[in-house]
């Protein structure tokens, strides 16, 4: 039924006309960074993390509306100013600032993982955006630096993931639990899988979260390899279809946008089977369009949506800021 909606919504956004994305771009930040304040308010609490707002019928999720939010205020930013000014320390400023500041409410509610989805997706964009190379070594470089400052300020189940990530034998029966059930699922799918709703480790209840970040385990443990390489070329065939109308559209607004939520979506999809297969340390990301959830599964079909529309719309597209 979700997905049913969600569908609906998919097509609405890419029959907007796209230089209502253009007009509206910073209205659309706007809102989400009052709906990411407003949960620090009266935000909803959910599995100890406060990240939704309550609107009786429904909840939404705000930082899941700052992916896209973020996105078309970077792309409008960027598309008004010329590569002499995108590459000065002045230029560079207000997006640092306007990135940062949703950045660290995500961070604080807390929500780790989505918050560095933000900030990837964002250095993507500068980076495409024309900014030299030599400043994200020299950024990258002073994050080392603050490494221990990040470390002290990070909650102790954070640090715990990070240290069960590195050792995941040092408490098997607790932080190292879920990954360990994990890795035990994926190798019994084996090469076909035990069969629909036949998984053990899941259906026994030895994996935790199979119907939300680890859905991707239970998939595999039921249609084993074959289903897991499966599911995997899909949203490589996605992907590479985003980057492809990048490519080929002439619009630089368009072509931020396009690369921009594409990018958001790769990082979903990374991150995800990363983690449980254990190269990355667990945070709560979940499988777009697989694992339960209805407002991830609404924000990645409206950016669908607003990808099409601006491919669909590659050579009729004319923005400017009057």
């Amino acid at each position: 039924m979700r997905f049913g909606v969600a569908l609906v919504l998919m097509i609405f956004m890419a029959l907007i006309d796209a230089r209502q994305y253009y007009k509206w771009a910073y209205v659309f930040y706007l809102v989400s960074m009052m709906l990411l304040v407003a949960v620090e308010v009266f935000g909803h609490i959910g599995m100890g993390a406060q990240r939704w707002i309550n609107f009786g019928l429904f909840k939404v999720q705000p930082s899941e509306l700052m992916k896209i939010g973020i996105v078309l205020f970077l792309a409008r930013y960027f598309n008004a100013m010329t590569i002499q000014g995108i590459r000065t320390i002045r230029g560079l400023i207000i997006p640092a600032l306007l990135t940062l500041f949703p950045v660290a409410l995500i961070a604080m509610e807390p929500d780790l993982g989505t918050s560095l989805m933000v900030l990837i997706t964002a250095t993507v964009m500068v980076f495409v955006a024309g900014v030299q190379w030599w400043k994200f070594a020299l950024v990258g470089a002073a994050g080392g630096g603050c490494l221990p400052i990040v470390w002290n300020c990070l909650h102790e189940y954070q640090k715990n993931r990070v240290l069960t990530f590195l050792d995941p034998e040092r408490d098997p029966l607790g932080t190292g639990y879920h990954i360990i059930q994990s890795k035990i699922a994926f190798g019994s799918g084996g090469i076909f899988g035990k069969g629909f709703l036949h998984g053990t480790q899941t259906h026994l209840n030895f994996l935790p979260e199979k119907h939300t970040d680890f859905i991707f385990t239970m998939f595999s443990e039921e249609f084993g390899m074959l289903g897991s390489l499966t599911v995997l070329a899909l949203n490589l065939l996605v992907i590479a279809l985003g980057y492809l109308f990048a490519f080929r559209t002439r619009n630089y607004f368009a072509k931020l946008t396009i690369i921009g939520l594409n990018t958001n979506y790769f990082l979903y999809v990374f991150i995800n089977i990363s983690m449980v297969m254990g190269l990355l340390p667990v945070v709560g990301v979940p499988l777009p369009l697989i694992s339960y959830g209805g407002t991830v599964m609404f924000s990645i079909m409206a950016s669908f949506g607003i990808i099409l529309c601006m491919s669909v719309n590659k050579s009729k597209m004319a923005f400017d800021d009057n």
